[in-house]
């Protein structure tokens, strides 16, 4: 691969830096939680930023679509995103 390039690597929500944002791709959560985020706007194609966190690092908040929203770790890493990274 060349440098220079963007490549695209599947990362969950959870392994965003703050202020890295990412591609909401899938949604790998039992039914009535994928339901209850999608309502939020964490739907697929839609753009995440990882914001700040509690001081313990646990929830962490993320904007989508204008708003922020508090996530646990536990459920954050379970939504699966597309980001892009220079190689």
């Amino acid at each position: 691969m060349r440098r220079g390039l963007n490549t695209r690597r599947r990362q969950n929500l959870a392994d965003l830096a703050p202020g890295e944002e990412g591609t909401v791709e899938v949604l790998d959560l039992a039914e009535p939680d994928a339901r209850r985020l999608m309502e939020l706007g964490f739907v697929p194609g839609a753009r995440v930023v990882a914001g700040r966190a509690a001081p313990g690092g646990d929830p962490r908040v993320f904007r989508v679509d204008g708003s922020e929203f508090a996530l646990r770790k536990a459920t954050a890493a379970r939504v699966l995103l597309r980001t892009e990274r220079a190689a």
